[in-house]
């Protein structure tokens, strides 16, 4: 139905780097979650903005306005209160988060670097985004497998019985689906645009997600710490708004 470019070793060696970046992301983000609750992990997120924008000042000479810092010190202002406030504080997951935090800027700013070394390493001279997905999804697969072989995680998937419930395997076919969407738009949105773009957009996604965080999950929440999310929440928008100033 699409047309595929051919992958060759030249090709593979420049997307290796992202690759890394893109398996220690989702590692970490999988991790942080294990310790902190959406609605947190949502606002802490919100230090990957200031993150990407820095790295876009560096590596592509991208100036950012008065409007957009004064948006990430709110943004700081909110981590750490929210973290000050957290009822169910945990340091692990913080540091988890911290990580998760470089990584994704660190994803979205080498993938718009690499986006175009690649296509010099194709035969055609173009890389579409499927076929961006494509090699980005393989070139995981051995890391993920020797991940599951060094943490033990194998033992755990034989022995479970959530693997006997056909439930799961429908959460999980439709989690492929959505992870599979989610990379194909991502890919497109940021070749498109650019990653402090890429970044802020997706800060408008956090109010309903943490939202919704909230309510599914009945988060333990003291009033400080409701507030420190919802100032966070309005941190995203002011610096989205800024952005498009």
């Amino acid at each position: 139905m699409v047309s595929v470019e051919k992958f060759n070793w030249k090709l593979i060696r420049v997307w290796m780097p992202v690759n890394v970046i893109f398996v220690g992301m989702l590692v970490s983000g999988m991790y942080s979650l294990k310790y902190i609750n959406v609605a947190m992990v949502t606002i802490l997120k919100n230090a990957t903005n200031i993150i990407t924008a820095i790295g876009e000042v560096y590596m592509f000479r991208k100036r950012q306005n008065n409007k957009v810092w004064a948006a990430m010190f709110m943004m700081i202002i909110s981590a750490i209160s929210g973290g000050i406030t957290d009822l169910t504080f945990n340091a692990v997951g913080y540091s988890w988060q911290l990580a998760n935090c470089f990584l994704t800027a660190s994803y979205s700013l080498t993938l718009r670097r690499v986006m175009d070394k690649a296509k010099q390493s194709t035969k055609s001279g173009s890389l579409n985004e499927v076929s961006m997905v494509l090699l980005n999804n393989l070139l995981s697969l051995p890391f993920g497998i020797i991940l599951i072989i060094l943490l033990g995680e194998w033992r755990y998937v034989r022995s479970t019985d959530v693997t006997k419930d056909a439930m799961f395997w429908v959460v999980a076919t439709a989690s492929g689906f959505l992870g599979l969407a989610i990379s194909f738009t991502s890919m497109w949105f940021l070749h498109q645009t650019g990653p402090t773009t890429y970044s802020l957009v997706g800060s408008l996604n956090k109010v309903p997600i943490s939202l919704a965080g909230l309510v599914l999950f009945n988060v333990p929440l003291s009033l400080p710490n409701l507030f420190s999310i919802l100032f966070g929440l309005f941190a995203g928008v002011v610096f989205a708004r800024a952005k498009m100033s």
